[in-house]
């Protein structure tokens, strides 16, 4: 049994087929199956997305695919080539080696094999926390303008017209345009037909099928047969009529049959110095993509995805591309939704998409040879519009400016900039407006709500206060940060509030404190003492308060200005200051009760 489980461990898929049976099974065959079908066209229209062969597409489709069935923990997850990692590896190979060159494919082989070794360390040491470190305006961003990018990237194909490579995205955007006028129309009526019936097959494919008698289980997958349909039709077309050569429209051309060879990518120091940078973003960004994608379909089934072994699953399928021709692989979104919607069962799901992927490539080459690359492009940029989200900056616009900052700066630093540089942009603002954040925390002044012993924020709340006596409320913990915040902030408000006699720092909030915490509520309390105006400290809880104790901070003051909660120090002050008038109810600004402190 230990050596089971620890298989199991090692491979979550070992420890379903304990309990396969002949229902799962089909279940796995038909996904297998249906996935498939999507993956053949897809496959090769990324690869032409990131400036290599079709045939390195499906080349990427097929041992990757095996590992990660064996070693990933998601039964949903379709590992393949994905638009966006094919538009990160042509963006970041593109300036080292011309696109489709050799040169171009060891830059893919050896960048592989640095994602996979990258993510399989990620793994090995738990790293699977640094997702947290890209957010969501961040991701929403990068992708967006990445889906902007890619689309007029395929402008070129969908036309049939030359476009000069440019450094910059904004700049290749720009040169699509200007190259409209040589427009090749008979390859323009091919990608905008297969357009046409990609556009329609997904809206209404699903409900017509329905209407037809065929239950929701099979028509969802069926639905996703439009890739399959257009490169079937426009092929069949371009060969019967040879209009590659009377119209000069362009096509996949000739795809070597046969397995992958075995390959052995080139790792020199400088290579992986020269390499590193890209290597990291693309191991970051598509194990971001695929564990929120298989975090999400798992959900559904109220099942669990481990993010460290979706680390090490995603590894050894990009070694696996390493060393039979692929590029970078990771899940794909559209593919897994299918694949879940299908009734999968297992990983083996992934298995059965591999092998017909390799009977494809062994026998079924020669038909890939008219498929237009209009078409191809059509189905990348159908692909990718989903992607282009105009509803999210507006919405955080009105809840989070600074989302939205982050959000904007990501998008507009991808476009200007390109992908890589985009990333860190984005990454490196929400960092900084984080700081900021952290550097000035919510500080409220509060009062005791009538006939009870909570306080709230005298600006939402109607409360008692004495006009000599200020509570405030500083709701982070005290830090080197934020600390000079806190002591500009008292400062500001005692000579602005030249009755008050009596302030209390309530803790509650403050679930750590630093040294510079501590010394800065020692230089406040002798500050406010030369003032005139008396320290207290209530709600402090356990861990502070232990630190306050070892602390250079009087014990007599610790034991007199510290109160167990703000209820006990307003009533103990109040009844000390005799000469206090009673007192005072401050309202909220609006004049009524707010609904939140």
């Amino acid at each position: 049994m230990k050596i089971v489980g620890r298989l199991q461990d090692v491979s979550p898929l070992a420890g379903k087929l304990l309990k396969y049976d002949r229902e799962m099974l089909l279940a796995d065959l038909v996904g297998g199956c249906v996935v498939a079908v999507m993956l053949v066209p897809q496959s090769m229209a990324y690869a032409m997305l990131a400036g290599l062969p079709p045939q390195v597409g499906l080349y990427a489709s097929i041992v990757p695919l095996l590992l990660y069935a064996f070693f990933g923990s998601s039964k949903s997850l379709a590992v393949g080539p994905v638009a966006m990692l094919s538009l990160l590896v042509v963006s970041g190979l593109s300036a080292k080696a011309a696109p489709g060159s050799p040169e171009f494919l060891e830059l893919c082989l050896s960048l592989a094999l640095l994602v996979g070794g990258l993510q399989i360390l990620m793994a090995i040491f738990r790293m699977g926390f640094l997702l947290n470190f890209i957010s969501h305006p961040v991701l929403k961003g990068f992708t967006s303008a990445a889906a902007i990018i890619i689309g007029f990237s395929q402008l070129k194909h969908l036309l049939g017209v030359k476009v000069p490579e440019e450094e910059y995205p904004f700049l290749q955007i720009y040169e699509s345009l200007r190259a409209l006028p040589g427009t090749n129309m008979v390859t323009f009526a091919l990608g905008a037909a297969s357009l046409v019936l990609l556009l329609l097959m997904g809206r209404f494919a699903t409900p017509l099928l329905k209407q037809a008698g065929v239950s929701e289980t099979w028509a969802t997958p069926l639905s996703k047969f439009g890739p399959l349909v257009a490169v079937a039709l426009t092929g069949t077309v371009v060969g019967l009529l040879h209009l590659d050569q009377q119209f000069a429209v362009g096509v996949v051309g000739e795809i070597p049959s046969g397995l992958p060879r075995l390959t052995l990518p080139s790792l020199t120091f400088e290579r992986v110095v020269d390499l590193l940078p890209l290597a990291v973003i693309i191991a970051l960004v598509g194990f971001l993509e695929s564990f929120s994608v298989a975090k999400a379909l798992a959900s559904r089934d109220r099942e669990k995805v481990d993010a460290n072994n979706e680390l090490f699953g995603l590894g050894m399928a990009d070694l696996g591309a390493a060393f039979t021709g692929g590029y970078p692989v990771t899940g794909g979104f559209s593919r897994s939704l299918v694949c879940h919607n299908s009734g999968v069962r297992t990983q083996l799901s992934g298995v059965v998409t591999a092998l017909l992927v390799a009977v494809a490539v062994m026998f079924a080459a020669p038909v890939f040879y008219f498929i237009p690359r209009a078409v191809l492009a059509a189905i990348i940029i159908v692909a990718v519009v989903s992607l282009i989200d105009l509803r999210t900056p507006w919405l955080l616009w009105r809840y989070s400016r600074h989302d939205a900052v982050a959000f904007i700066a990501t998008f507009v630093a991808v476009l200007m900039l390109g992908i890589e540089k985009g990333i860190l942009v984005g990454v490196a603002t929400t960092a900084a407006l984080l700081m900021w954040r952290v550097s000035r925390p919510h500080i409220a002044e509060v009062g005791r709500i009538a006939g009870s012993e909570h306080f709230r924020n005298i600006r939402r709340f109607e409360v008692q206060t004495h006009p000599q006596l200020v509570f405030l409320r500083f709701d982070a913990s005290l830090n080197f940060s934020n600390a000079p915040y806190l002591e500009s902030h008292v400062q500001n408000l005692v000579a602005d509030r030249p009755k008050v006699k009596q302030l209390v720092l309530i803790c509650s909030g403050i679930n750590d404190i630093d040294a510079t915490g501590i010394e800065t509520v020692e230089r406040i309390r002798d500050d406010l003492a030369v003032a005139g105006v008396e320290l207290y400290l209530s709600d402090v809880k356990g861990p502070v308060m232990d630190r306050l104790n070892l602390s250079a901070i009087e014990r007599d003051f610790l034991i007199e200005h510290v109160f167990l909660s703000a209820d006990e120090a307003f009533s103990t002050l109040t009844q000390r200051r005799a000469g206090l008038p009673d007192s005072e109810v401050v309202d909220a600004e609006d004049g009524s009760a707010a609904l939140f402190p």
